[in-house]
This record gives structure tokens, sequence and C-alpha cells, in this order.
């Protein structure tokens, strides 16, 4: 069986009017795809999640893709938010699991890795530097074996 495509709820522009986020959706899987672009800030990462996160109401969805290949840029200063504001919204909503695709931005890989190190003792994260095995990593993540973290830390 052919996986249904994916519906295109949001495309989001940053203060320029250039493209700064898309949301879609792949109903039939719970996956949400958020694929970012240009040169990120704090500022613009707030506002992208806080955009993006009212399909919490109206799509069950328990996997997310976030695509940040076609970026650049330090939003560090986002981190905190992400992390003590929009993390227990989504653990809540039943987000169990997300792919993490990669920037080549050296500065933006610093803020993933510190974003995906905060995110691990809570979810299955894991991640790429190809979409294609991101997106196969996490339709893997649907089976009920697999819905624990991906690591965790070791207690001290």
């Amino acid at each position: 069986m052919q996986n249904a495509p994916p519906a295109q709820l949001l495309a989001l522009e940053d203060d320029q009017g250039s493209a700064l986020a898309e949301y879609s959706i792949f109903p039939d899987e719970g996956l949400l795809c958020v694929r970012w672009h240009g040169h990120l800030t704090g500022a613009e990462i707030v506002k992208g999640v806080q955009q993006g996160s009212h399909w919490r109401d109206q799509f069950a969805y328990s996997l997310i893709l976030n695509d940040k290949s076609d970026t650049s840029g330090d939003w560090s200063e986002a981190l905190p938010w992400l992390q003590y504001e929009w993390l227990p919204l989504a653990l809540e909503a039943g987000v169990k699991a997300m792919a993490y695709v990669f920037s080549p931005d050296r500065e933006n890989r610093f803020a993933s890795q510190t974003f995906v190190n905060a995110l691990r003792p809570h979810m299955a994260i894991e991640v790429f530097e190809d979409l294609d095995l991101a997106m196969a990593w996490l339709r893997q993540q649907r089976c009920p074996e697999n819905s624990r973290p991906a690591a965790s830390f070791p207690e001290q």
C-alpha cells in the first residue's frame, strides 16, 4: 500500500518576505514535517514553532520531521523557550519521536546538537544529513517497540 502524499498546512515567511518554514502533514501516519529555510534567528524559530503549533489541535501526530538542511544561523537564544515551553506541550500532545536533518552550517549545528541533547531523555530523536534516511527512521518509530527514547543519559 502506498502512503498518501502530504497535505501542506502552512508556509511562513520571515519579516523580509522570504520563506521561513513550511509545514505539511502525512495524516495517515501521524507525521508532521517542518522544513526550515534561510538564515535563522532565535526569534524566527520561536515565531515559526508557535505558529506551527496551532496544528496540534486539528491533527493528531506523534512524529516530527524537523528539516533544517536549507538553513544557516545561530538560533541558540531560542533553546530555553523550546526546552521549557514547547517541549512539555509537545509531549503532552503525544509527540514520541523526531528525526532531525542537520544544516551544513556550523553555527546552526551547535544549536541543533544542543536541542537534540535536551530532547533525548524525553523522546526518540536521531540526527541525519539525508532526508530519505530520516523519513525511513521516523516511520519505523510508529512501531510500539521503537517508541522509547533512542538514547538516554546514564543516572548519576
